[in-house]
């Protein structure tokens, strides 16, 4: 079908673009999804209406648009499947898989592929997640816009200029949301070690996290200014503000973003 997106996997991240482009008004025909196990394949028909098979090279004959969202050790036999069903086609092809380089994906699919490459991370399973893209040189400024339409489905879209950024991406974003659940599971424990119902804890707990993200989100202010804002001198917040600061926080961060970083160039070395 011309002008047609393919999905190949179905997994929680497939799953959740799917869901987005839908919401956002595309028509569950010009969709389709390549889903080898067959329980999935059938629940992304019953949910979204749209083609289903177990391989992708049934699907992508005349996509305009190829999504690989497939595990980083299984997309180089998936692309060679694919790549004899292209022959003079050459469809866009939009890849979530991490570490897999945009010189990798092209040469396992062929050559001569428009590639974007993008690093989601999960809170787009609730469209509220950031991606960050970047694009190989043949991808004109219409697939550009149609990559981020993609990606912006789940969220907010960023640009990077360099491919070897989507490592540090990796380390900020795509990481990111687990480094904020383990604080938010020490505040909890430590509310309950404070004398509050566990239920209570979590409650206060992600309630704050949640209020202090949209507030810095649509203040305008830095996070810096923000905290500045509720750290009354001598109060509450000083007190704890200054054991966090003493326990070295900011360099425990850049340690840990730069232990993530490290590992993402890794990863991609060894695809």
């Amino acid at each position: 079908m011309a002008g047609e997106i393919v999905f190949i996997g179905g997994g929680n991240m497939g799953r959740a673009l799917l869901g987005g482009l839908i919401a956002d008004g595309t028509a569950p025909a010009q969709l389709a999804a390549a889903e080898p196990d067959p329980t999935r394949r059938a629940a992304l028909a019953d949910a979204f209406g749209l083609r289903t098979a177990a391989h992708g090279a049934d699907l992508v004959g005349a996509a305009a648009v190829v999504v690989l969202a497939v595990k980083p050790q299984a997309l180089r036999a998936v692309a060679q499947e694919l790549a004899p069903q292209f022959g003079a086609h050459r469809p866009l092809v939009v890849s979530i898989v991490a570490g897999i380089t945009e010189a990798d994906i092209d040469a396992w699919l062929g050559g001569g592929f428009p590639v974007v490459r993008c690093m989601p991370n999960t809170p787009a399973l609730v469209r509220q997640g950031i991606s960050a893209l970047h694009a190989n040189a043949r991808v004109s400024a219409d697939q550009r816009a149609q990559a981020e339409r993609i990606l912006g489905a789940v969220g907010q879209v960023v640009w990077v200029a360099d491919e070897a950024q989507l490592d540090a991406v990796t380390a900020v974003s795509g990481s990111g949301p687990a480094y904020f659940f383990a604080v938010m599971e020490a505040m909890e424990q430590a509310g309950v070690a404070l004398g509050l119902a566990p239920e209570v804890a979590r409650q206060l707990t992600l309630q704050t996290a949640l209020g202090a993200a949209v507030l810095a989100t649509q203040s305008g202010e830095s996070p810096a200014t923000l905290r500045a804002q509720v750290t009354s001198p001598g109060g509450t917040t000083q007190a704890a503000l200054e054991v966090l600061q003493a326990g070295g926080l900011a360099a425990l961060f850049h340690d840990a973003l730069a232990a993530a970083h490290r590992r993402a160039g890794e990863l991609a070395r060894q695809a």
